[in-house]
């Protein structure tokens, strides 16, 4: 080898230490910096020279600068940022409904029952009493618009909830063009290098886009020879090459709420998103909201149906002068079973009780309410046919098929009993609440506009207490409609569920924080920059590249040397 040759490599040494004291302060340049892989410089001995027989060395070269990455380790910490972000959701949303819910508070729903409850104790101790009446009304009014406001609340979080899933849309979007974009870009910078080199920093930018994607829904990754990453979700891709599909929003009705899905914009075909924010924000609308409103409308419905059951069978200390029903039916000549109301009548029968104020005397009508399931079952028509048919009343229909009761006289009134087919329930005929949900519980105006009203009274007009005695133990009662659940047991139930559903939401949100922690740690293990350590391959480049310098001066004493013989 001759004294250039010499040079020659001493020259390869200086370029690649210098090339390693480059990426090393590349990384420490780089040590804070969210999403910074570690890079690495390959050393490699450079190709030999022959020199008669013998074959010597050129020293070293650079081979690649390559970025320090466990891909397995990095699609599994994806996999984990995506449960970590889903189950997150929940336990938000939870902690949301459980303040929403304020069970602790002095204006939680069992407060306003206690009360209500309570002020019906007050009532069947002295039914004569219009404070005590008014007293009913009132806390009747405040448990309504309690589990009104809940509804409403609750309906607004889920709302919100729903907002963010059309939110996301744009965001996917924009993720997805984004390692589109970089796949060309990685691709031909890597195909035109002829070294094994990495586009380390176009890599670095790819690898943030596919977390932040992550971190919306459950992708998974492959990454191709050339490059490129292919992204799917589920069965689908959204990334190939430099190819990309879209997502879109699309809407449907659930339970009152205008929803969205998430479908591939290309095919409209409904994507498979079990994890990421996304599906938290599904799951948190769908089942933990959507769930809860679920068991406060049936809570709201078995209040007002079993509660109305009792009442409508009662009277006031007065009666009725007219009386329209809250409900309307679908058809007038339809079976009332089938007539559309929310509450469904069945067979059986009621009572009017049509009291003369000048004599005092009550006469007392029974009317059928055949729901057989055979032939001639009663409809809306019938049945105000067979009250019409009750002397000093009329019965009518109005255009909203309502029905209507009205006196004959000014000297009559009237007044309800016995209702064992549920259809006065059913119509909100002689009811206290009215309603079929949470959003639309409320107080039959008819009470509300004159507590005299309140059915009190089992066996007559202003006789005696029982109706008011039985609503007063109303909350501890069997209910049929829920299997012997009783409304407190409804209410304790609803409850538990929203308690143990945030408990086992935080668990499993803090074992998914757990276990992302620990691939993270093990990510930045492999890839992250330490500067300790850094620092000494800097002075391990400086001191190869001082010898290397040394080597060339050396080399140049001979070569003046040589030069001057």
């Amino acid at each position: 080898m001759s004294l250039f040759g010499s040079i020659q490599l001493a020259n390869n040494a200086l370029r690649a230490n210098q090339i390693g004291l480059q990426v090393a302060g590349q990384n420490i340049a780089n040590a804070n910096t969210p999403g910074y892989i570690r890079e690495e410089a390959i050393f490699s001995p450079a190709p030999t020279q022959r020199l008669g027989r013998l074959l010597l060395g050129l020293g070293v070269e650079v081979t690649a600068i390559v970025q320090k990455v466990d891909r397995f380790l990095e699609e599994r910490l994806r996999g984990a940022t995506s449960e970590r972000s889903g189950v997150e959701v929940e336990e938000q949303t939870y902690l949301e409904l459980e303040t929403r819910y304020a069970e602790l508070g002095v204006t939680d729903l069992s407060t306003a029952l206690t009360q209500f409850f309570n002020a019906l104790h007050d009532l069947a101790d002295e039914p004569e009493s219009s404070v005590a009446r008014n007293f009913v009304i009132l806390h009747g009014g405040n448990l309504a618009r309690n589990v009104n406001r809940l509804a409403g609340h609750v309906g607004q979080v889920r709302s919100d909830l729903n907002q963010r899933v059309e939110n996301s849309v744009g965001d996917i979007n924009r993720l997805i063009e984004e390692v589109r974009v970089l796949n060309i870009r990685i691709a031909e910078a890597e195909g035109s290098d002829t070294s094994a080199s990495e586009a380390v920093g176009l890599r670095d930018q790819r690898q943030t886009a596919l977390t932040n994607l992550a971190k919306l829904v459950d992708i998974s990754v492959q990454e191709q020879e050339n490059g490129t990453a292919s992204v799917f979700l589920g069965g689908d891709y959204l990334v190939l090459d430099g190819i990309s599909r879209s997502v879109k929003a699309t809407e449907y009705s659930d339970r009152g709420l205008q929803v969205f899905e998430l479908r591939l914009e290309e095919s409209d075909s409904l994507l498979q998103i079990t994890g990421g924010e996304v599906a938290g924000l599904i799951k948190s609308r769908d089942e933990v909201l959507g769930g809860f409103l679920d068991e406060l409308d049936n809570f709201a419905s078995a209040l007002v149906y079993e509660f109305n059951r009792v009442y409508s069978s009662g009277q006031g200390r007065t009666g009725f002068q007219s009386i329209t029903s809250e409900s309307s039916v679908d058809s007038t000549t339809a079976a009332l079973d089938a007539a559309g109301l929310s509450f469904t009548p069945t067979n059986g029968s009621f009572q009017i009780l049509v009291h003369n104020t000048t004599t005092g005397l009550t006469e007392t009508n029974d009317i059928p309410v055949d729901l057989n399931g055979l032939d001639g079952d009663v409809t809306l028509a019938d049945l105000a046919a067979a009250i019409d048919a009750v002397d000093g009343i009329s019965a009518s229909i109005n255009s909203s098929n309502q029905l209507t009761i009205t006196s004959d006289s000014t000297d009559l009134d009237f007044a309800f009993a016995n209702d064992t087919s549920g259809v006065l329930t059913a119509l909100g005929i002689n009811t206290f609440f009215t309603g079929d949900d949470a959003r639309s519980i409320g107080i039959n105006s008819a009470v509300a506009d004159d507590s005299q009203k309140f059915a009190a009274s089992r066996n007559g007009v202003d006789l005696d207490n029982e109706i008011a005695v039985e609503l007063a133990g109303f909350a501890q009662q069997a209910l049929d409609s829920e299997n012997g659940l009783t409304l407190y047991g409804l209410y304790e139930r609803m409850t538990a569920n929203v308690a143990q559903g945030s408990s086992v939401a935080h668990a499993v949100a803090e074992g998914a924080r757990v276990f992302e922690d620990q691939l993270r740690g093990q990510s930045a293990a492999i890839s992250g920059v330490s500067i300790d350590e850094e620092i000494l391959r800097m002075l391990r480049y400086q001191r190869s590249f001082q010898a290397s310098a040394k080597y060339i001066a050396t080399l140049d004493e001979l070569l003046q040397v040589l030069v001057a013989l």
